[in-house]
């Protein structure tokens, strides 16, 4: 498995992939933004632009990708954040196709991601994630920090309100 940045023309090239890795992940159950009925031109428009935004430089787009090509992750890091916080980063939408799981590219994704955020000059890293879920462990394992837990603060992809945890680690 290959983790790596896609630059903007790349990112709009692998759309259609991102775009079945986002389906997916909200077929599966996943509290990622987006409901059950979402539709593939949602999730393609969704992924565009992203696309369009990693190649303003706002964002930086990893993938984890077989050595066939085929994406089965992926993982964002936000860099444009408001003046007052040029140090600060974010992550954004980690997702791994159900038959990537349990693999270990979600630990590979996360450290990519803290890697591009140190190297872009972040020095601290913020996310949300479902509160106590695969992600939130995963995070746990890999040190971050707990900020706080929203209730309610989103909802399942069924429409269920899901508590939301915040959570930070110094890079």
């Amino acid at each position: 498995m290959n983790v790596h940045a896609l630059d903007g023309d790349e990112a709009r090239a692998a759309v259609p992939a991102l775009a079945d890795v986002l389906l997916d992940c909200v077929a599966g159950g996943a509290s990622v933004s987006f409901m059950a009925d979402m539709s593939r031109a949602e999730a393609e428009a969704f992924w565009l632009s992203i696309a369009e935004g990693v190649a303003r430089g706002e964002r930086t787009l990893l993938v984890s990708q077989e050595d066939d090509g085929r994406i089965l992750g992926t993982v964002q890091v936000i860099l444009a954040t408001p003046p007052n916080q040029p140090h600060r980063g974010e992550i954004a939408k980690m997702l791994v196709h159900r038959a990537g799981r349990r693999q270990g590219l979600g630990a590979a994704l996360m450290r990519a991601a803290e890697e591009a955020g140190r190297a872009a000059g972040k020095s601290l890293l913020t996310l949300d994630t479902v509160t106590d879920g695969d992600g939130f462990r995963l995070y746990r394992r890999l040190g971050w920090e707990v900020a706080g837990t929203v209730p309610d603060y989103a909802l399942w992809p069924d429409g269920r309100p899901c508590p939301t945890t915040f959570m930070w680690k110094r890079v």
